[in-house]
């Protein structure tokens, strides 16, 4: 079906910058919107920023001025390039595509498996 290639996660100090790619392939007709969500220890899944087919973007509150979320959509590409990083940045990144498959007439959210964000002195 979906799968994916996340990457960029790792370890930063606060006030630093990562930049986080996820390349979707597979028996993909066509992707709506990509996006991404967090996950920290303990807590529910958010969402960190969306981007849709036409380019419109949105952020959650909490990374709005810091992060922003691009696309390539000729490679089937998100990006999140994440600055001023904070401590409650720390979380699990998820890839998220809304995608119909070939031979499938309803679209349905894809997910990849996570990269590991840490911000920490």
């Amino acid at each position: 079906q979906v799968q994916f290639v996340e990457s960029g996660g790792g370890l930063v100090q606060p006030g630093g910058s990562l930049r986080l790619s996820c390349a979707a392939s597979g028996s993909i007709f066509g992707i709506s919107t990509m996006g991404w969500y967090r996950q920290a220890p303990g807590k529910q899944r958010e969402l960190v920023a969306t981007i849709t087919s036409i380019g419109s973007t949105n952020y959650a509150d909490s990374v709005k001025g810091r992060f922003t979320i691009s696309r390539d959509n000729a490679k089937s590409t998100v990006y999140l390039q994440m600055n001023s990083l904070k401590p409650e940045d720390t979380a699990v990144y998820y890839c998220n595509v809304r995608a119909i498959l070939f031979g499938v007439r309803i679209p349905s959210d894809y997910w990849g498996q996570g990269t590991q964000v840490t911000v920490s002195s």
